[in-house]
């Protein structure tokens, strides 16, 4: 059994750190953003600024990146494809859109409805983001 690739691991990571961006981008310019907006607005929030912007787009870069490593470290337990992808995308989902906003509408900071969208629009974008991740991450 060979070791990780880790160049392998980032080049799927980015492609799947472009996935995370694009998906979050279209979420939260025309399909979220004037009711995120309004949601701050209610709640005497800023809007979301460059710096934040910069911040989000690394750290799905980075999320990306994370996720091909897991699909990569459990890949020689539960066999290479799109059912290890899928449970590396899961888990991922789990620890950082579910926590992350589950929070945020446990405490009043986003709405029930809007919380629910950014969830399942998540859970989505990282499993395609997963998906082909993984096709990029190879082993000889």
């Amino acid at each position: 059994m060979a070791g990780i690739r880790m160049g392998r691991v980032l080049a799927g990571g980015l492609v799947a750190g472009l996935i995370i961006n694009i998906s979050e981008t279209i979420l939260n310019i025309p399909v979220a953003g004037a009711r995120m907006e309004a949601a701050l607005q209610a709640r005497n929030l800023p809007p979301v600024g460059g710096g934040a912007i910069a911040y989000f787009v690394a750290i799905c870069f980075l999320l990306g990146v994370l996720l091909v490593l897991l699909y990569a470290a459990v890949r020689p337990r539960f066999g290479p494809g799109p059912k290890t992808a899928v449970m590396a995308a899961v888990l991922v989902w789990f620890l950082s859109y579910l926590w992350s906003g589950g929070a945020q509408v446990a405490m009043g900071i986003l709405p029930l409805g809007l919380g629910v969208l950014g969830l399942v629009w998540g859970f989505v974008g990282l499993i395609v983001a997963s998906l082909v991740g993984a096709r990029i991450y190879t082993e000889p």
